[in-house]
């Protein structure tokens, strides 16, 4: 068993696309439905940095584990960058996926594709119970399609259109889309720095 890493987070596309994208590091890696009676953290920061931190941080605190954390979400010129850090909760608090992507829709309406252009960020930070951490990002660039297109995936995959591949987010298959997403290119990112991480922290 290699060294434990627990993923704050509950959501199941995440953990899957993190798992498969950390294999081969030598990490355990443990979701919150793995351990008992681990916080519900309550991601009111301003950015996508501050949601991650803290979800690390508290997460690490409660477990004594070494903690990975994302925060995500999309990002629509249009809509002067909203939703935003408020991605999930876009039509509402504790909006489901459908809920959200209906709401952008409506957003979106009467906006022609020239000026439907969006991205995806993500900024990831892994916190060690000593105090340390880092963090990478990643983005993707896209638009925002008319119409939801594709089953895989989830958020709002459906309705984000990459012009280099003439598909959705949706319509790729995992692999493909951990190549191009904000989320593979973050985890990329992390991957490098991670070793060194885990060797000073332990060295400390």
């Amino acid at each position: 068993m290699g060294k434990r890493l627990v993923l704050a987070t509950r959501n199941r596309g995440k953990i899957s696309e993190i798992k498969a994208l950390v294999s081969g590091m030598g990490l355990d890696c443990l979701s919150m439905d793995d351990l008992d009676t681990l916080p519900e953290v309550v991601e009111d920061g301003q950015t996508f940095l501050d949601n991650a931190l803290k979800k690390a941080k508290e997460i690490s605190e409660a477990t004594g584990l070494m903690a990975m954390a994302d925060d995500s979400g999309l990002e629509v010129d249009a809509l002067g960058g909203a939703p935003g850090v408020y991605s999930a909760r876009f039509a509402r608090p504790g909006a489901s996926d459908q809920e959200n992507n209906i709401k952008l829709l409506a957003e979106m309406e009467g906006v022609p594709r020239s000026k439907r252009t969006a991205r995806f960020r993500c900024v990831i930070v892994v916190y060690h119970p000593s105090g340390r951490w880092i963090h990478a990002d990643g983005t993707c660039e896209g638009e925002i399609t008319f119409e939801p297109r594709g089953d895989h995936g989830f958020g709002y995959d459906p309705l984000f259109f990459l012009p280099g591949l003439g598909k959705t987010m949706a319509e790729l298959s995992p692999d493909e889309k951990n190549a191009v997403s904000h989320r593979g290119k973050a985890l990329v990112q992390l991957k490098e720095r991670l070793p060194d991480f885990i060797r000073e922290v332990e060295e400390a």
